[in-house]
């Protein structure tokens, strides 16, 4: 159903209807983006995103039951990049992948490197590196991380986050910005990065500061 709505707006579709077959397809090919239910036969949405991320950093938008709360913060803690409750409009789910892709291509668009502390971020390749070494992070971890980098010092607000992360608006009592934040800090504190740290302002966002 969702291919037949996709395919006139000049998206490029491939269908798995089982998490095995997907995690395969996604092996052996190249693509921009993954929707991802979880409601899926055998292996489900949330499983195929905990091994997906094992090889991969695609933008993943989830498709979770109405109400389900729990199954949206997993799969934001697991590595998607956004999320979508059923019953959807089909409209908003073209309009977030054309977010995400639109996001993608205009990082791909402006090249340069930006140090900070122990961390160096390529917007031409997408890479983050501390310390020299490599992190795994998915394409929203990044775009935020840009976006404090970009304003070093300065608060970002939640907002700010949700439109350069997401592409949207954040929308009331949504906490998949703060889930993100809480991801790239955990990823940040693995590999032993104190500088420069992500700090929160209650009710306002979030901050990159140096180590004092």
């Amino acid at each position: 159903m969702l291919s037949e709505f996709l395919a006139p707006e000049h998206l490029n579709l491939s269908s798995r209807h089982n998490g095995e077959q997907g995690l395969q397809a996604l092996k052996e090919g190249h693509f921009d983006l993954l929707i991802l239910d979880i409601m899926l036969p055998g292996m489900n949405g949330l499983e195929v995103l905990q091994q997906l991320r094992g090889f991969s950093e695609i933008p993943v938008i989830m498709l979770t039951a109405r109400g389900e709360d729990v199954d949206r913060i997993l799969g934001l803690e697991f590595g998607a990049d956004d999320y979508i409750s059923k019953p959807f409009n089909p409209r908003e789910l073209v309009a977030r992948i054309k977010a995400i892709l639109r996001r993608s291509q205009t990082s791909a668009s402006e090249p340069g490197k930006q140090i900070v502390g122990a961390l160096e971020l390529d917007e031409r390749t997408r890479h983050v590196t501390a310390y020299g070494e490599a992190l795994r992070l998915t394409g929203t971890e990044f775009e935020i991380l840009r976006c404090l980098i970009d304003m070093p010092g300065g608060v970002v607000s939640r907002e700010q986050l949700s439109q350069q992360a997401l592409g949207r608006h954040l929308l009331p009592y949504d906490r998949s910005i703060d889930t993100h934040i809480s991801n790239l800090r955990g990823k940040l504190e693995r590999a032993g990065v104190e500088d420069p740290g992500i700090q929160s302002q209650r009710g306002v966002g979030y901050r990159l500061v140096p180590e004092a």
